[in-house]
């Protein structure tokens, strides 16, 4: 297909495949950041981020079923780049007091791209007439703010106290 026969349902499905594959990368990450941290409750709050992306993952798959296409994720190289940052500060603060705010912000990095993805997304969906993908999609995005708002909140009380101590 020629570049200009393509159109919003083509962006929509490719987009659609980019967080996906975004969500799929995210599964993998989760644990080894709640591993590496020191704060329990930041730990919670990435286990508890991994349950959810597995609903939001089915959710992203409920909606290629809906679309008739198979659930297939495509490289999605921001997301790439946003987890090699949160590798890196693992990596380089391993051990220090500063290790969990840096991965709590590489995390904040992660729900900000998701945010953007998931808004865009479910703006599509409505322009198209996908009612079950808009609502789907809807889910997703609020439960990516609530943890949001979430890490902003542990960062605020803890995490970031016990790194500039």
């Amino acid at each position: 297909m020629a570049a200009k026969d393509k159109d919003l349902n083509d962006l929509f499905l490719d987009t659609l495949k980019d967080i996906y594959f975004a969500e799929k990368q995210i599964l993998k990450a989760l644990p080894k950041m709640a591993k590496a941290v020191s704060s329990d409750k930041l730990r919670a709050a990435f286990e508890k981020h991994h349950d959810e992306t597995e609903g939001q993952v089915d959710r992203l798959e409920q909606i290629f079923e809906l679309l008739d296409k198979p659930a297939r994720g495509k490289t999605c190289d921001a997301i790439l780049g946003i987890l090699d940052e949160g590798k890196e500060i693992m990596d380089e603060y391993k051990g220090c007091e500063a290790l969990d705010a840096g991965l709590l912000a590489a995390a904040q990095a992660v729900e900000h791209y998701e945010i953007s993805r998931y808004g865009t997304l479910k703006q599509w969906a409505k322009q198209l007439g996908m009612k079950d993908a808009v609502r789907l999609l809807e889910e997703t995005l609020q439960q990516e703010k609530k943890t949001d708002v979430a890490l902003t909140t542990l960062a605020d009380a803890a995490v970031n106290l016990a790194a500039a101590a």
